[in-house]
């Protein structure tokens, strides 16, 4: 079945070119032009991924990516202007899974849209052990579900691929390239911003205090770990 795309920019020659380079690849393709109009195509169609302009009429990119992460992991890909470090920087801080910065080639948009597809897909997990638990900290592997102390945590299937990945190696410092690698894919392997914005999303979910914390913890000059647990 083909994945279904929601298209959100009140630029009409961006839409029609997006939809046209989706469509090529077989994509379904659903539009708004704003993102009062994005939350209602969203609560009436079922989607697999959003790319979201920022500055629109109404409800802005930003507003509409915090509405629609109160109630869905969806993946989302903030669109921006060039230069605009700050947007995706706030963008990626809202909850959106990656960025594309206009203008972008075709070729471009359909790398990253596989590559959020490819992210969004529940990991394969061939351990044997259903839970993982570091202090207050619990996994279930077969639900793809986390705790911390008790309390459910809701993370997007970038975030929680990320958390799996220290899960899998405890005690080992991961470089950013590994972590990039591994997780978003080689072609984001310099792009250090989504790291960082991922990894401070992460602690602000998981840490009690994520100025001082304990479940990913930064080797300056090195990278990060997930430390092993003192007996």
């Amino acid at each position: 079945m083909a994945k279904r795309i929601l298209i959100v920019d009140d630029e009409p020659r961006y839409l029609r070119l997006l939809e046209a380079n989706l469509h090529s690849e077989g994509y379904e393709v659903m539009t708004a032009q704003d993102g009062m109009q994005a939350l209602d195509v969203f609560s009436a169609s079922p989607i697999d991924l959003v790319l979201m302009d920022v500055m629109m009429p109404r409800l802005d990119g930003f507003g509409a990516t915090q509405r629609l992460r109160e109630f869905t992991n969806v993946p989302i890909v903030i669109l921006t202007a060039r230069g605009e470090e700050q947007d995706r920087v706030r963008g990626l801080d809202l909850g959106a899974d990656d960025y594309l910065v206009k203008p972008f080639s075709a070729t471009e948009l359909l790398a990253r849209v596989r590559a959020v597809l490819r992210r969004a897909q529940p990991p394969s997990d061939s351990s044997q052990v259903r839970f993982f638990t570091h202090e207050d900290l619990r996994i279930d592997f077969a639900r793809a579900e986390v705790w911390r102390a008790d309390n459910p945590v809701s993370l997007s299937a970038t975030e929680y691929r990320l958390l799996l990945h220290f899960a899998h190696n405890v005690g080992k410092i991961l470089t950013s390239e590994e972590l990039l690698t591994s997780v978003w894919g080689v072609e984001y392997k310099n792009d250090k911003e989504i790291l960082w914005v991922s990894i401070a999303r992460l602690r602000q979910k998981l840490e009690k205090d994520a100025h001082t914390p304990r479940h990913i913890v930064t080797r300056s000059g090195l990278g990060y770990l997930m430390p092993p647990i003192e007996a």
